[in-house]
């Protein structure tokens, strides 16, 4: 069991089951050191989508979970990728991306689920990288949350 996944056991997490991907793109996609990964949507451990409109049908409490459920399915393509999520030496830029009503404004304090959950990892030094959060108007199967970046890994 690697460190991170021994951190996530001890936080009471674990890493989904990631449905198979009906689009043609790259989980995740290593260019020199840099590992790029798509889109993540909120899903939950066994799977199922955290749906919802941030602003409507979801609270900010959904929305923050469906944010920290994004970081989790990022780190199992991750670990399907390169194999040991130890490799991976930080966070360097996030996109969380919102399905949120026109009026809804808290899109920074909700992606904070993901972010929060790579710091409780990695630290605030290599947990914390750049970031833009924003609002949508739908996403992909009405999910709440989907988050996309890029982390440095080992070479």
């Amino acid at each position: 069991m690697s460190k991170v996944e021994q951190k996530l056991s001890e936080l009471g997490l674990s890493l989904p089951n990631i449905p198979p991907s009906k689009g043609v793109y790259h989980s995740c996609l290593q260019v020199g050191n840099l590992l790029y990964f798509s889109g993540h949507v909120s899903i939950e451990t066994d799977g199922t989508f955290i749906t919802g409109k941030l602003g409507d049908a979801a609270s900010d409490e959904q929305g923050f979970h469906a944010a920290e459920q994004c970081g989790l399915a990022i780190l199992a393509s991750v670990k399907k990728s390169i194999g040991d999520l130890d490799k991976v030496k930080r966070v360097v830029k996030l996109l969380g991306m919102v399905n949120a009503t026109p009026e809804y404004t808290k899109h920074a304090l909700i992606i904070n689920g993901c972010s929060e959950l790579f710091v409780k990892i990695w630290g605030d030094t290599h947990g914390k990288g750049v970031r833009s959060a924003v609002g949508m108007g739908s996403l992909p199967n009405n999910v709440s949350v989907e988050v996309e970046g890029i982390f440095e890994i080992e070479s």
